[in-house]
Parts: C-alpha cells; structure tokens; sequence
C-alpha cells in the first residue's frame, strides 16, 4: 500500500492537470509499474475498469492531496507530453520530482518519474518509476468502475479508498 500511495504522488503531477489532457477510454486498463534500477523492485501489473466518473474522482483526489502535501507542482502540456514537477512533504522527508507522461491518444500512456528524498524517505534518497497504462478492452461482466485488480489478485475499490461517492 505504501508503494501504491508513492506512485500516485509521483504521478499526481500528471493527472492534476487531466482536464487539458485527453479523456482515456471507458473500460478494462492494465497498468504496469516498474522501478528501473531497482533489484527488489519487479514490475507490477494491475487491472482498473475505468470510466469518465472515475477519471474525474481520481483529478479531484490528486489534486487535494498535491494541495495538503506539496508547496509546488508545476505542469506543461506540449502535444502529446505533460511535464511537471513538484516539491512535497512525505513525513520528515521532502520529495522533489520531476514526471514526463506521453499520451497515445486516448488508448495508452506511459509515465517516467524521478523523485529524489531529503532526507531518506522509508530508506530510499530516490526512486525512479515507468508506469504503462493501455486500454484492453471492456470491463469483466461484474467489475464496477473504480474496481482495481491488484498483482496479489485482490480487488478493491478506488473510490473506496479515496472516499469519492458513486
């Protein structure tokens, strides 16, 4: 859950801003994490059924979140590109990052992160984070927007965790 909650302050730069950005598609996405240079960091891959609601909780968590931890988060949209950095506080540690995320229309994305920690944060002085997302397809009969399927198998609910409404 730690790793989860780090991804989205790294990528929150990005999808602060997604008003501006193009909508993704309604339905199944896979989404892969990886941490390039990291021995004990192996990808990760999950499943999120998405929709336009879903999207719209996810800019207003990232958003809120951006404003009670970060004292600057900057963004530049050129073409396809989003760029942004932020300066935030994680605890006793400040996180200054920076993030390049490259639309493919509305049908895939991918997202490099950098993030160095003064002091360490949970024993890292940096990270850095590739997430992919590309569409796959509809939703499995019984997912619910917002349902995402962890690598362990588990699924829970985004909202539930943002504490958005349906």
């Amino acid at each position: 859950m730690r790793r989860t909650v780090l991804v989205l302050l790294l990528a929150a730069p990005a999808v602060a801003l997604a008003q501006d950005i193009p909508k993704l598609k309604a339905g199944l996405w896979e989404i892969t994490n990886s941490s390039p240079g990291r021995a004990n960091g192996p990808s990760m891959t999950s499943t999120l059924c998405l929709d336009q609601s879903v999207q719209q909780d996810m800019i207003k968590m990232s958003a809120g979140m951006m404003q009670g931890l970060c004292s600057k988060h900057d963004m530049k949209v050129s073409g396809n590109k989003i760029t942004g950095s932020a300066t935030c506080k994680l605890g006793d540690s400040t996180m200054t990052s920076t993030s390049v995320m490259t639309m493919n229309g509305d049908t895939s994305y991918r997202t490099e992160a950098h993030a160095a920690f003064q002091p360490p944060y949970m024993g890292q002085s940096q990270s850095d984070t590739v997430v992919i997302g590309k569409h796959i397809g509809a939703c499995k009969p019984g997912q619910q927007p917002g349902d995402l399927v962890m690598p362990t198998g588990q699924t829970i609910n985004i909202r539930n965790i943002m504490g958005a409404k349906k």
